[in-house]
């Protein structure tokens, strides 16, 4: 062929339409396996280069010396040690860490690892908010490793969450408090749902009484506008997906003139800096959020570099740090 082939002669060879070829390159994480395969032995047996990607297709395994972390939302102080652990692991390792932020989106999670794929060597998302079918295609095209999240099909770090919440329920029983509601996050989060069912089972065990209300966004912000749904309920003690959600709710308690912990106790998850800055400071369960993005990113690195993806879930240990927004229930005093 004397002249340089086109999208359209490797659609042709493939036997596949020419924008099937176009988005193999552009977007590989939207086809399959098998037909991008024959995509790219066709583009090689024609000499075809694409220029969007500098001359190498996404099966190419060229190494980019790159990690992408993608997390939900940049502005939640939860993620700061994460990415503070990722950033250690790829300056150890000699590579570059590329942020992303995804604004609590599924949609949009998935447009951005779309675009990121042809360029890393990895990716490591932490608390995905995509189905488990996308993240199955995702981890077809490059070693995928989920934090927060659990899936057979990928390496997964998670939190303790079982532990953490029977601890956190644990302490508020022994304070009295037998009606214990739950501000639930957001409505696509897995970790949301792993604490839910085990505040339930603790719950069962201890003979209290929990409900919950939400979903919420996990900020300080949601966790104020749900402060007069909290007020409303009978409940004694509030048990909140996460910190920012605590740390909300209780100022808005505050202006409604209702004292934490002398009304109401609050427990949050996390651990993050803010609890120790707060009035009164947050009773939580610790996470180690650091060692999260320092292990995530080593052994996403590891897979990029030929290590073998392992199915076995590592679960980090937590703890129950108990603070000042816990207290005796008046009811049992």
């Amino acid at each position: 062929m004397g002249r340089r082939p086109t999208i359209y002669d490797v659609a042709r060879e493939a036997g596949v339409a020419a924008s099937t070829v176009s988005r193999a390159y552009a977007r590989p994480g939207r086809v399959g396996t098998g037909t991008a395969r024959r995509i790219f032995d066709a583009a090689e047996r024609l000499g075809y280069r694409s220029d969007r990607l500098d001359g190498r297709h996404p099966g190419a395994h060229a190494t980019s010396e790159a990690i992408a972390l993608v997390i939900a939302d940049v502005t939640n102080p939860f993620y700061g040690e994460i990415i503070k652990g990722a950033y250690e692991a790829t300056r150890r390792a000699g590579y570059r860490l590329i942020l992303s932020h995804t604004n609590e989106s599924p949609e949009e999670e998935r447009r951005t690892i779309e675009r990121e794929l042809a360029h890393v060597d990895g990716i490591v998302i932490a608390s995905s908010r995509m189905s488990d079918s996308a993240l199955r295609t995702m981890a077809k095209q490059r070693p995928v490793v989920l934090l927060n999240r659990m899936l057979p099909e990928a390496c997964c770090l998670v939190n303790d969450n079982a532990r953490g919440i029977r601890r956190a329920t644990e302490h508020l029983g022994t304070l009295g408090h037998e009606r214990i509601l739950y501000l639930a996050g957001p409505e696509n989060s897995w970790s949301d749902g792993t604490r839910w069912r085990a505040l339930r089972e603790a719950a069962a065990e201890l003979d209290l009484d929990v409900r919950r209300i939400g979903p919420h966004e996990p900020t300080v912000l949601a966790g104020l506008s749900a402060a007069r749904r909290v007020a409303r309920t009978d409940a004694t003690a509030v048990l909140a997906y996460n910190d920012a959600l605590a740390i909300g709710v209780m100022k808005g308690l505050r202006k409604l003139g209702i004292a934490v912990p002398g009304d109401i106790s609050v427990v949050g998850f996390d651990n993050i800096l803010l609890d120790e800055l707060v009035e009164p400071a947050l009773t939580t369960v610790a996470a180690p959020l650091y060692r999260m993005g320092l292990t995530g990113v080593h052994t996403c690195i590891g897979m990029a570099q030929g290590a073998p993806m392992t199915s076995t879930t590592l679960v980090l240990p937590v703890r129950l740090v108990v603070r000042k927004s816990t207290a005796r229930c008046r009811a049992a005093a």
